[in-house]
């Protein structure tokens, strides 16, 4: 009788397991967010990344921008980076990659 209860929870919990699907799947953002990281990295050869946000997405008329804010330590010194990056949604053309440093 036991070995038929075990036989039957496993059975269940091979179903509910199924159920519900286990991989990570990709933000649509992840690759413009390789992008800021090498933008951060070009601009600051030496420096380390710290922290990575991903800010948002902004639709404009005729293209969008991906926001981030990498909080970046450049020898001790700490700030964050603010980085936009412009394309075009219909075939993923940058446009321009805009970068500014602030104090937090």
């Amino acid at each position: 009788m036991k070995k038929n209860r075990m036989a039957f929870l496993l059975i269940i919990g091979g179903l509910l397991f199924s159920a519900y699907p286990t991989y990570a799947s990709t933000p649509s953002y992840a690759k413009w967010g390789q992008l800021a990281i090498k933008t951060a990295k070009e601009k600051y050869p030496r420096a380390n990344i710290v922290d990575y946000l991903h800010i948002g997405r902004e639709d404009k008329l005729h293209s969008s921008v991906e926001k981030f804010k990498l909080w970046v330590d450049d020898r001790g010194q700490e700030f964050g980076l603010l980085i936009q990056i412009e394309f075009d949604p219909k075939n993923d053309q940058i446009i321009r990659v805009h970068t500014q440093k602030t104090r937090n």
